[in-house]
């Protein structure tokens, strides 16, 4: 396709460009329908075909259990750091928050509205950039919340935490959702923004246990409450159509590459490869510690801010965009989500290895 450069933005992301094709295609007629797909109403047979088939598509891929809701919403994470509590942290309560970076210190600021949080562990000493070992769990938390990758910080869970028994363990998993398999059933909840690895902005996906719905307050405003959405299919309001529909394309394509196996081996190739040269003692150095590398967020620096800066201009021209670190760690970071070809990671490679000699 013309006009097409390598994106490592954070988010919203890379897509995969047969997908944007295919959703390009139906804009002005679903099919043989002569209405487009962001036209189509979602109470209509087309459209409800196709949410239907994303919900489908999404439990295969995911071996998510039938005791398990897939909720499509709005309002991206940052809504879910408010609903979570408001369902499942009453006044009296503490929920264990373990804080590996901004968006999990976000979501525990919320949680302090409902209830006590306990900080279960952090890695703020160090400016998060590595995973804790441990935790130190409160008494009787009324559930466990972790960020299973840092966007930010170029950090990820090798694994899920292994919360004390019986406790609900909640996984924002915005930016590296759909990126390996999920062991769905150690999970009470899961909820991710859909810009990363999923599909456009706009849509959040929810994967909750059936015994959660249940559990927060009648009391609740109609549209914060879990069952709502769990009672109505996601379809108590107009739902984000156009997302849920790219998002089911997004499926596909992640099905067509050998399902959530498939997709691990190729980002752990993809990003592989990066590390390997930033820890081959040259320029660049990566800024996460080793064990705790995210496959998703690559962040890496020169050691002086001017220089770090000048590989951005010259990456930039290269047609490698989006590559600016967060201000929070500085230099660069490169987001290599399931969708970002290997290509992009060659050519990013070339430009480090040129930038390299020229600045030695």
């Amino acid at each position: 396709m013309p006009n097409r450069i390598y994106n490592f933005s954070a988010g919203p992301a890379v897509l995969p460009v047969e997908v944007l094709a295919e959703a390009r295609d139906n804009l002005l007629s679903l099919g043989d329908t002569g209405i487009g797909i962001m036209e189509h109403s979602h109470r209509g047979k087309a459209y409800m075909a196709l949410h239907e088939e994303a919900e489908a598509l999404c439990r295969e891929l995911a071996g998510i259990p039938s005791n398990y809701h897939v909720l499509f919403l709005q309002g991206g994470a940052s809504l879910q750091f408010s609903m979570v509590p408001m369902n499942l942290l009453k006044s009296g309560l503490t929920a264990d928050y373990l804080i590996t970076g901004a968006w999990s210190q976000k979501a525990a600021i919320e949680a302090r509205r409902c209830g006590t949080v306990h900080v279960a562990c952090t890695s703020e000493d160090r400016n998060f950039c590595y995973i804790p070992k441990g935790c130190t769990w409160s008494a009787a938390p009324a559930y466990a919340h972790f960020t299973s990758n840092n966007t930010i910080f170029g950090t990820q869970f090798a694994k899920a935490p292994d919360a004390p028994a019986n406790v609900p363990l909640i996984c924002d998993a915005s930016s590296d959702i759909f990126s390996r398999p999920l062991e769905i059933s150690k999970y009470a909840l899961i909820y991710a923004g859909a810009q990363k690895n999923l599909g456009p902005s706009g849509v959040t996906l929810v994967i909750i246990r059936d015994d959660l719905v249940e559990r927060g307050p009648k009391e609740l405003a109609t549209m914060l409450q879990y069952r709502t959405y769990a009672e109505d299919h996601s379809l108590y309001n107009t739902p984000p159509t156009f997302g849920i529909y790219v998002m089911g394309l997004i499926f596909k394509w992640i099905k067509k590459q050998g399902g959530l196996a498939g997709v691990e081996r190729a980002n752990r190739d993809k990003a592989g490869k990066l590390y390997r040269h930033l820890d081959s003692g040259g320029l660049f150095r990566p800024t996460a510690d080793a064990d705790s590398r995210s496959m998703m967020n690559v962040t890496f620096v020169t050691g002086d801010a001017s220089l770090d800066e000048k590989f951005v201009g010259v990456a930039k021209k290269a047609g490698l965009d989006g590559l600016k670190g967060h201000r929070s760690v500085g230099g660069m970071r490169a987001s290599l989500y399931n969708a970002f070809p290997p290509a992009g990671v060659d050519a990013l490679l070339e430009a480090m290895r040129d930038f390299e000699a020229k600045s030695a």
